[in-house]
């Protein structure tokens, strides 16, 4: 089954583990356009991204365009699934309250078809009351959360947080993307 995924980045850590899940995407024969946030650039580049989905990556809703299609509205139809990963606690705060300040959120905001969300944190940010909120909030509206797991943090405690591996991952976007194939 070929799948276009939108893929959202966001400024964490766990960066690196989803630079992974993009290979496994594109080998399945997915097709992969990446979203990022300017912080998602600051932990992976911009090149790696686009030689690992095979695209350019989008950054800026507002950046010069041969078309005249909106960024965000155009990759927000285009998907089969909005996939953020890994996802910040401000990524989470600002899709759960629908603030759309960068062209990720704004995409997503936008998009009909299923968000599937991946937090990935600090264990005391993921257990703060405010998160969890966040989160459930999400949930209400339909998305599909792929919780953390337990383990050390790259910011050296242990706890609930880490971003699943990317196999893992990957086995439950397959899941999804057949639950809700077009």
């Amino acid at each position: 089954m070929s799948v276009r995924v939108a893929l959202g980045v966001t400024g964490a850590i766990a960066c690196y583990k989803v630079c992974a899940l993009t290979r496994l995407m594109v080998r399945e024969g997915w097709e992969v356009r990446v979203a990022a946030t300017p912080r998602a650039l600051d932990f992976v580049g911009e090149i790696t991204w686009r030689t690992l989905s095979q695209h350019a990556v989008e950054t800026d809703a507002f950046a010069p365009r041969e078309d005249w299609r909106p960024r965000h509205i155009e990759l927000a139809a285009w998907c089969d699934l909005f996939v953020v990963a890994p996802c910040s606690a401000n990524t989470l705060a600002k899709l759960a309250h629908g603030l759309a300040d960068n062209l990720l959120t704004q995409a997503a905001l936008a998009c009909e078809r299923p968000l599937v969300v991946a937090p990935a944190m600090n264990a005391a940010m993921w257990a703060n009351a405010a998160t969890q909120a966040n989160a459930e909030a999400l949930k209400a509206r339909g998305a599909r959360l792929l919780d953390p797991e337990a383990g050390e943090l790259a910011c050296g405690v242990r706890g609930t947080g880490r971003l699943p591996e990317p196999e893992v991952l990957m086995a439950a976007l397959r899941r999804i993307a057949g639950e809700t194939a077009r």
